[in-house]
């Protein structure tokens, strides 16, 4: 396994109060947060860069709205000093925010991603930045979604749902490992 170089920017996309919200329905992989706050703890320890994205939903009634409770990131990823806050309204931390800009403005690559929900904003990211030309790693217990209905009303489970994701990711729009072998790839 090689390692990781100091220019790795971690990249914590949408852990945020809304997300504990019911409405969402059945979540899979509940140690997600633990495991991203060991991404951050390792991240930090060795003054690697990283960027908090928070999503402030522009739909009516969004638990993510930018002015509701949800919005709120969950207290173990607020960013630290010198730690940048990226705000997106859509699934790509890319798009409509200067995330790419201040990647290249820093030479930061590879990036690794974690975070909610491995389907959308996460799946979304990490395509985009593949395309960007960004060495992309995402972090497959360090992510999770929810139960999702197909067009015709048939419920997938979020486990399925989210290894079918990262299987789509993998090996053609970025690298899927665990925290654990990450972690591995920064000693």
């Amino acid at each position: 396994m090689t390692q990781l170089p100091s220019n790795t920017a971690l990249i914590v996309i949408d852990v945020q109060v809304g997300f504990d919200n019911p409405a969402w329905g059945h979540r899979n992989n509940l140690e997600a947060e633990a495991n991203i706050e060991r991404l951050l703890n390792a991240w930090r320890s060795s003054n690697r860069p990283v960027f908090i994205v928070q999503h402030h939903s522009l739909e009516p009634g969004s638990p993510l709205a930018a002015d509701a409770p949800g919005a709120a990131l969950k207290e173990s990823v607020l960013p630290h000093a010198g730690e940048a806050l990226i705000t997106k309204n859509v699934n790509s931390a890319f798009i409509g925010t200067d995330l790419e800009e201040q990647l290249r403005q820093r030479g930061l690559n590879p990036i690794v991603i974690a975070g909610l929900t491995t389907d959308h904003c996460i799946s979304t990211s990490a395509r985009m930045a593949g395309n960007l030309g960004f060495d992309t790693y995402v972090v497959s217990d360090a992510t999770a979604t929810f139960d999702r209905a197909d067009q015709d009303g048939e419920v997938y489970k979020a486990e399925l749902i989210h290894t079918i994701s990262l299987a789509s990711l993998h090996g053609e729009f970025a690298t899927v490992l665990t925290t654990d072998q990450l972690l591995a790839q920064l000693a």
